[in-house]
This record gives C-alpha cells, sequence and structure tokens, in this order.
C-alpha cells in the first residue's frame, strides 16, 4: 500500500522544484506589484511603511489625459506594427519557399536586424533620421526634396518608430512563417494542384489556413512584445515630442523613476498586464477554432 502511494507521489515530487521556482520567480513578483498598485508609495519608503490607498491610483489613471494619450499611443503603435510584420514576414516567407539560387544567403541577411540589441538599434535609426547629417534627409535634399523632420514633429515620430520596429521584426516573423510553410502537408499541396488550382488559390485556401494557428501564435508573442517595447523608443525620442511617442511601458519607466511614484507605476503595469491577459486570451481562443479548421483541412486533404 505504502508503494503504491509512493509512486502516486513520485510525479508531484518531481513536479515540486518547478512548481516552487514559478511560484517565488513568477507569481511573489506580480503579487508584490499588485500589492503595490493598492499604496502611495515613493522610493524613500519601504513598502510596508506606504499608505494604503486601495483603489485610488487605478481610478485616478482613469481621469489622467497622459495616461490615456500613451494606451492610447501604444494601442496604435502596437496594431501597426503587428500588422504590418505579419504582411511582409509572411510574404517574404511565401516568397523564398522555392528553389532559388542562393536563397540560404538571402534568408541569412533578412534574420540579421533582430539580431541587433535594441539599444543599438534606437542610436541607429536617430542617426539615419538626423536632420541635416542623416542619410535619408541628405538622400532626399540630393534628389531636390525638402528634409522631413522625423524625429522632431510629433506626425512623423511616431511613423519613424514605427519603421525603426518594422525594420527589426519583421524577421521575427518571416522565421516562424517560413518555418510553418515548410512543415505543411505535402498531400494537400498536391491535391490542390492536381484540383487545378492556381498559386494564388493555393495560398489562399490552402496554404495561409493551415499555417494560421502558427501564424496566430506568432503575432500574439510580437503584440505582447509590442506592448513592452521602451529601448528603441527611449533611445530615439523618449517619448517625445510632446507625447506622440510615449507608449505604456515609457510611461511606466518614467513614472517611476523621474516622478518616484511607484505606487501609480505599478497601476499602470497592472493595466497593461490586464489588457494583455484580455488579448490573450482572444487570440488563444481563435487559434482552438483555426486549429480544427486547419486539422479539418488536412483530414481532407487525406482522405482526397
Amino acid at each position: 500500500m505504502g508503494a503504491i502511494t509512493l509512486g502516486r507521489m513520485t510525479p508531484y515530487v518531481f513536479l515540486a522544484p518547478a512548481a516552487a521556482f514559478m511560484i517565488v520567480g513568477l507569481l511573489y513578483p506580480i503579487g508584490y506589484m499588485v500589492y503595490a498598485s493598492f499604496l502611495d508609495w515613493n522610493p524613500s519608503q519601504r513598502i510596508g511603511e506606504a499608505e494604503w490607498i486601495g483603489l485610488r491610483n487605478y481610478v485616478n489613471l482613469l481621469q489622467d489625459d497622459a495616461f490615456r494619450e500613451s494606451m492610447f499611443v501604444t494601442l496604435k503603435f502596437a496594431s501597426i506594427v503587428v500588422s504590418l510584420e505579419m504582411l511582409l514576414g509572411v510574404g517574404l516567407a511565401l516568397l523564398l519557399d522555392r528553389e532559388i539560387r542562393g536563397v540560404a544567403v538571402l534568408r541569412t541577411i533578412f534574420i540579421l536586424p533582430m539580431m541587433i540589441a535594441p539599444i543599438v538599434v534606437g542610436l541607429m535609426w536617430r542617426y539615419m533620421y538626423h536632420p541635416t547629417v542623416g542619410i535619408f534627409n541628405r538622400t532626399l535634399e540630393d534628389w531636390g526634396f525638402q528634409p522631413i523632420p522625423w524625429l522632431s514633429d510629433a506626425n512623423w515620430a511616431l511613423t519613424s518608430v514605427i519603421i525603426a520596429d518594422v525594420w527589426q521584426w519583421t524577421p521575427f516573423i518571416f522565421i516562424l512563417a517560413l518555418a510553418a510553410l515548410q512543415s505543411l502537408p505535402r498531400s494537400a499541396l498536391e491535391a490542390a494542384r492536381i484540383d487545378g488550382a492556381s498559386a494564388w488559390q493555393q495560398i489562399i485556401y490552402v496554404k495561409l489556413p493551415l499555417m494560421m494557428p502558427v501564424l496566430i501564435v506568432t503575432a500574439l508573442l510580437r503584440l505582447i512584445d509590442a506592448f513592452k517595447v521602451l529601448e528603441v523608443i527611449l533611445v530615439m525620442t523618449n517619448g517625445g515630442p510632446g507625447l506622440s511617442t510615449e507608449i505604456l511601458a515609457l510611461r511606466v519607466y518614467r513614472t517611476a523613476s523621474e516622478f518616484r511614484e511607484l505606487g501609480v507605476a505599478a497601476a499602470m503595469s497592472n493595466y497593461l498586464l490586464m489588457l494583455l491577459l484580455v488579448l490573450t486570451v482572444a487570440m488563444f481562443i481563435y487559434n482552438k477554432v483555426t486549429e480544427a479548421r486547419a486539422a479539418r483541412l488536412r483530414q481532407m486533404a487525406e482522405k482526397g
């Protein structure tokens, strides 16, 4: 009887270290942040000395124009960059999923930007956007056009940051989309060819539906990362001009380090966490639907 009980407990014994690590390394910091968001806390105090103010930080943030503007900029930035990166990354994957001379070299070149540190990317693009010596304005002037205030004009600054982010992270989408393409069941593609489907019809009705589960997870990963981007924007614009490029992660950083309002910064972080949780759950539900649809397509291809 004791041996049977010990055998049943064995999996839990092996899982215990990982569970303890998760509790200490994940749940404790999140709980600490949630607790801090209910306090009027600044860096000169221990957390136990801070005044408990309940939901005041959350309520005040909803009435704060700067916070609402940062949230709007974050949603706008994340939606645009992820849409562009998905379009370009999947397009490049479809283009290079064939036998082309030197395709291995092209693939290597495409993934180079994502290997560069974000601080370096920010500095590099900041100098390229320089109003007088930057390569973009010098090229425009050589062609007879007026220079563009890339980083000093509120209408151009967010566009400039979006271009830099798309340049750096499109390769991430490209790699995962290419891997998804190369893992597609050849029977489905052969069945489509035999039925007379054109190249575009194969992409729209076979390849993309079968790739969709991978693409949804890929988009989710990039969306989460886009909400948290900090270094590139910090180096390029520091959130300016005004609040035109101040995304929520940068607002949290400035609130904690410059304004010294740790409780408010924790409340902002929790708003961001709740937003990401809602998006994650929604995309996982949609992913389940697309996985079921892709499974049906595979079954139809195998029967055909």
